[in-house]
């Protein structure tokens, strides 16, 4: 679930934190810069782990802050194709059942990669396993068991104002009104629910 990556980026040390430690002062910047923050084809990063090589401080031209060159390693939150996790029903909807953890809630478990037998209940807003005569319903906030299957990086570069919106005909017709078109999240794990020992814990 979690993998140890090494980065290597210039931290600019602040002169209010000059009265700190150096790692201290280093471990405060690294962590604010990348923690709980997803790295294009890297995965969600969770916190600093340690520093492998630090550069002498240069001070900046008009501010008065240390650059630093520091090489180091992030904990960071990637399980790989086939691991089984465990979370919380967050939501269900006919396309699937989206999942969190306690630090991640991009997850999503399609409706066809459920078990067979599942169907979606619009009136009770749930998927409903039915298997050899018994319904099973996955209701929200229950915990769940799946596995892992795919994941996707959706690039986050801001993009032109005028192509963020889309417009669309008012129910009154003629007018227009602007809304937002979907953006996908920066990194999202499609999962499955269809195997032995997978779906609500409660089950087994």
């Amino acid at each position: 679930m979690f993998i140890l990556t090494t980065f290597s980026d210039l931290i600019v040390i602040k002169p209010q934190d000059f009265s700190k430690p150096t790692a201290e002062a280093l471990e405060d910047e690294i962590n604010a810069k990348y923690a709980n923050k997803v790295v294009y084809n890297i995965g969600l990063c969770i916190c600093l782990y340690d520093v492998l090589k630090v550069s002498e401080g240069l001070i900046g031209y008009g501010n008065g802050s240390a650059n630093v060159h520091v090489q180091f390693r992030l904990i960071v939150f990637r399980p790989f194709k086939g691991e089984i996790l465990s979370g919380r029903i967050s939501s269900s909807t006919p396309a699937g059942i989206k999942v969190r953890l306690d630090f991640f809630e991009d997850i999503l478990i399609p409706g066809h990669l459920l078990f067979d037998g599942c169907v979606f209940d619009i009136k009770e807003n749930v998927w409903i396993w039915h298997n050899e005569g018994t319904e099973l319903y996955m209701d929200k906030g229950e915990v769940i068991r799946f596995k892992v299957e795919n994941e996707k990086f959706t690039d986050q570069t801001p993009v032109n104002p005028q192509t963020a919106v889309a417009k669309v005909d008012t129910p009154g017709g003629g007018e227009t009104a602007a809304v937002e078109l979907h953006k996908d999240p920066p990194y999202q794990i499609n999962a499955s629910c269809r195997d032995a020992g997978l779906g609500l814990v409660a089950w087994w």
